[in-house]
């Protein structure tokens, strides 16, 4: 199960912390591959050998960078292209990845609010994992 099917079926099972959980520490890493695949080859296939790819992971929450220059690339005529191409996927994926964070944090910072204004009874239910009961004039 990849994660946004996890996350997804953690919102429709009501776990909305866990899918927030889940949320921000699968968002803490980023990894950008580059390569040129073959005819024969896809997006869903073996990921290529190191020779063959640009790669850059960054861990934003230990302060990381890593890159990797594949040594069958180097000095090939369509490298430079390449390099440029994998330096603007790194760039966008950086802005969509700090766009989410944030979006993430505005989410938790919602639930924690609503989290705090709810009865102490509805606020057991959900750490007990129960539906808490609502009467039909508090669904209003």
């Amino acid at each position: 199960m990849t994660i946004i099917e996890e996350f997804r079926e953690k919102i429709e099972a009501g776990e909305i912390l866990d899918a927030l959980t889940l949320a921000m520490s699968e968002s803490m890493e980023l990894k950008i591959t580059t390569w040129v695949s073959s005819d024969s080859q896809s997006l869903d296939s073996e990921e290529p050998p190191p020779g063959y790819r640009l790669r850059t992971r960054i861990n934003i929450l230990e302060g990381e960078v890593e890159n990797e220059i594949g040594s069958e690339l180097i000095g090939k005529e369509a490298y430079a292209e390449l390099q440029q191409l994998h330096l603007e996927q790194v760039e966008q994926s950086r802005e969509i990845l700090l766009k989410n964070l944030e979006s993430l944090q505005k989410m938790m910072i919602v639930l924690t609010n609503t989290l705090s204004e709810l009865p102490q009874s509805s606020f057991r239910h959900l750490q007990s994992g129960e539906q808490p009961i609502i009467s039909p004039s508090q669904k209003e």
